[in-house]
């Protein structure tokens, strides 16, 4: 399943709802972002920017042929740390390289929210 671009808002906006901070509280089924500090705001474009590299190196796996074994158990440890290798990796990423879609999404969140 490829990555389709149109869908990047609806998952932007999916994420941010679903890790919002405590400070910001829910009118209507949205959120107030009005209240929630730089810090607050910045950590959660850090984490939708880790989350979207996360999701762009699982796509990338897809494409590498690797040796299965015959084992399910083996199989089911290999998928487990694959995953959590692609997770932190991710996270190392946007921590130590960041491609910049952070500092972009904080800025427009910033522009939209009036902050």
């Amino acid at each position: 399943m490829a990555m389709d671009i149109s869908s990047m808002n609806s998952l932007y906006t999916d994420f941010i709802k679903n890790n919002a901070t405590a400070s910001t509280s829910s009118v209507d089924g949205q959120r107030d972002y009005s209240k929630a500090t730089d810090e607050e705001l910045m950590e959660v474009c850090k984490k939708f920017e880790s989350y979207f590299l996360e999701q762009v190196m699982k796509e990338m796996w897809k494409t590498v042929d690797t040796e299965t074994s015959d084992s399910a158990s083996m199989n089911t440890l290999t998928s487990y740390f694959k995953d959590e290798l692609i997770s932190k990796t991710a996270e190392e990423a946007t921590e130590t390289n960041s491609n910049g879609l952070a500092q972009m999404l904080f800025e427009q969140m910033k522009r939209n929210y009036n902050l």
